[in-house]
């Protein structure tokens, strides 16, 4: 179909804001997949990925989001935090340590 160029700051955020949100959920997905294999850091970690993750987040992946992260942060044993915000530039490194961390 040819070539797709982004050309405008707003394509530009939102090619990035895709990228990291579905490389979030995917981690989130990942490690769900894996909780046995998780230490109380690591969900805790994930807890905290997913509330850095709502801000950014459309539609029902956003209604997900505080679900996902309460459910993570109960399994590591902390109680609920705030839900803070993240520059997706900050998200994108978070994520990528964390695969690194886990293994994913």
């Amino acid at each position: 179909m040819g070539v797709h160029r982004i050309t405008s700051e707003a394509a530009k955020y939102y090619a990035q804001r895709e990228r990291v949100v579905g490389s979030g959920v995917a981690l989130l997905g990942e490690a769900s997949m894996n909780l046995d294999k998780l230490t109380s850091e690591q969900l805790e970690k994930l807890g905290d990925l997913a509330a850095k993750l709502l801000p950014h987040s459309p539609g029902y992946a956003g209604k997900m989001m505080p679900i996902v992260a309460r459910l993570f942060w109960k399994l590591a044993g902390a109680g609920e935090k705030e839900f803070g915000f993240a520059e997706l530039d900050e998200l994108e490194k978070e994520i990528e340590e964390v695969k690194k961390e886990l293994g994913f």
